[in-house]
């Protein structure tokens, strides 16, 4: 944790939170520089504030993260703003940015498998081998549905909670 306040102020905070590591009395343009350093050390980045003085530092995090309540500055330089100024809102998104991911990657996955069988079997390729073919007909209502999957297990996000 990177703060602006005082040492006390931090401690306490830091305990509530459970933070071994917290840095008080941070001026903006070393917080920047200590997420710089971070990410040059190869670490992954995540920089949440509220203020003025936070912006240079979110604008160099991997991901800037902008309480709602925060300063324009601080949002434009984010790349989330948190609507509500609760904390557990930003542990929501990465669970929701978490299952979004692996959404995308089982539609890629079965959009890839379709295509790598559906496509050769329409065009006629194992036909000459195997007398395999696909009709038109059956292609296209194959391609729907394979939309269709897509798009059903897309809509399973909204169920998350």
């Amino acid at each position: 944790m990177l703060t602006g306040d005082n040492h006390k102020t931090a401690k306490g905070v830091a305990d509530q939170l459970g933070l071994v590591k917290f840095e008080a009395g941070i001026k903006p343009d070393q917080k920047a520089i200590m997420v710089e350093t971070l990410r040059r050390a190869d670490k992954n980045v995540m920089m949440v504030g509220d203020g003025i003085n936070d912006a240079p530092a979110l604008a160099a995090a991997d991901i800037g993260v902008a309480l709602g309540s925060g300063t324009d500055v601080a949002m434009e330089s984010a790349d989330i703003i948190l609507v509500r100024d609760n904390l557990l809102s930003l542990v929501e998104a990465l669970e929701i940015s978490g299952m979004t991911f692996k959404t995308i990657k089982q539609n890629l996955f079965w959009a890839f498998f379709y295509n790598i069988i559906a496509i050769p079997l329409a065009a006629g390729v194992f036909y000459p081998w195997f007398g395999w073919g696909l009709s038109p007909i059956v292609a296209a209502a194959a391609m729907s549905f394979s939309s269709l999957f897509v798009v059903t297990n897309s809509l399973r996000l909204l169920k998350a909670k």
